[in-house]
């Protein structure tokens, strides 16, 4: 049976028939709305980008036409996923981790590694939601276009850069929070 994660924190779902647990593990039911919230969008964007570029092979393979604007939507759709399916990730356990420093080490300093690094990816996730809100303010304050057939104001798209980076930080919180759960094992 795998480690819980994080060390210090027991996952709250078990799988009633193994009795083995599973799941991401929940700070509690503001965490859960704000996943659920993301994973509606992230498939309503992923149900969008599907259908665009069905429709858009399609038209050029049967009827030899082209929707001008499909290559554009499709790559705003990508950084929207990137983003949201990255701190979807990060709250399923998905994400990188390095096991072998983390299992060499007793659970106490373990946890503590985790706080450091979550500590330093959240320092560096509220560096960048500032920073990419300067961008999407100064682009909306100067009137930016995108050079594309669809002539998008830039702040439309470069608005995810810092809600996407937002939604990682929040769920970092999350995982800090977990870090101070005691382990029930």
């Amino acid at each position: 049976m795998s480690k819980p994660w994080p060390p210090c924190a027991q996952p709250s779902v078990n799988n009633m028939q193994t009795g083995e647990n599973m799941g991401p593990v929940s700070a509690g039911p503001l965490f859960d709305a704000m996943a659920r919230l993301t994973s509606l969008a992230a498939g309503f964007v992923l149900v969008a980008l599907v259908s665009l570029v069905c429709l858009e092979a399609l038209l050029r393979g049967g009827f030899n036409y082209s929707l001008g604007f499909a290559e554009e939507l499709t790559g705003y759709g990508v950084v929207f996923m990137t983003f949201f399916g990255a701190a979807l990730a990060l709250r399923g356990r998905a994400m990188f981790q390095v096991h072998f420093l983390l299992d060499g080490v007793p659970q106490g300093i373990s946890c503590w590694l985790i706080r450091a690094f979550v500590l330093i990816a959240l320092a560096i996730c509220v560096i960048l939601v500032w920073k990419t809100k300067d961008l999407t303010l100064s682009s909306f304050s100067r009137g930016k276009f995108a050079p594309t057939v669809l002539r998008t104001p830039l702040w439309i798209p470069q608005v995810m850069l810092p809600l996407g980076f937002s939604v990682l930080a929040f769920f970092l919180v999350e995982q800090l929070l977990l870090t101070f759960r005691k382990s029930e094992e």
